[in-house]
């Protein structure tokens, strides 16, 4: 698990260094849906992207995330947190609006928790140094689905 998280933050570094771009920060809350939403209430999340632009509209990028899901009930269901490491692009529409999408594996780093494939299409408007950033995220885990319905704020450094 450690040696994931350095090659993680290595890869960051590398295409931070050869690459002209921008940082993307970012915090959200979700509502939990499908498989989770019987037994979780809540999810957090929070990632980071570093995109460079491949043409005038269009960006990409690698992205480092964290989730939690938090549990109905805490005497009977510990926190569900995924570590999700994706390829990240983003298309703008206009001065604006943009339409986004991460593809990945979220890592599980809880106990129990195998991971599986992550993917989270998004929508925002950005107000410059802020946007605000709609999304769906799903993890694919044996036969399951974490899934949840964001809504979220995005910081571009």
């Amino acid at each position: 698990m450690k040696k994931l998280l350095i090659i993680g933050a290595l890869m960051m570094a590398s295409f931070t260094a050869y690459c002209q771009g921008s940082f993307k920060a970012g915090l959200n809350l979700g509502i939990p849906v499908g498989d989770v939403s019987d037994f979780y209430n809540l999810q957090f999340g929070a990632d980071v992207a570093y995109m460079f632009s491949v043409a005038n509209t269009f960006s990409v990028g690698p992205m480092l995330g964290y989730s939690n899901f938090f549990p109905e009930d805490s005497d009977v269901y510990d926190n569900a947190q995924f570590l999700p490491i994706a390829a990240s692009g983003r298309l703008n529409l206009g001065t604006a609006f943009f339409l986004g999408a991460d593809l990945g594996y979220a890592v599980g780093i809880d106990d129990g928790n195998d991971g599986g494939f992550y993917y989270r299409p998004q929508v925002g408007y950005d107000f410059g140094l802020i946007g605000l950033v709609a999304s769906y995220s799903g993890i694919s885990t044996d036969g399951d689905t974490a899934s949840s319905i964001n809504l979220g704020v995005e910081f571009g450094l």
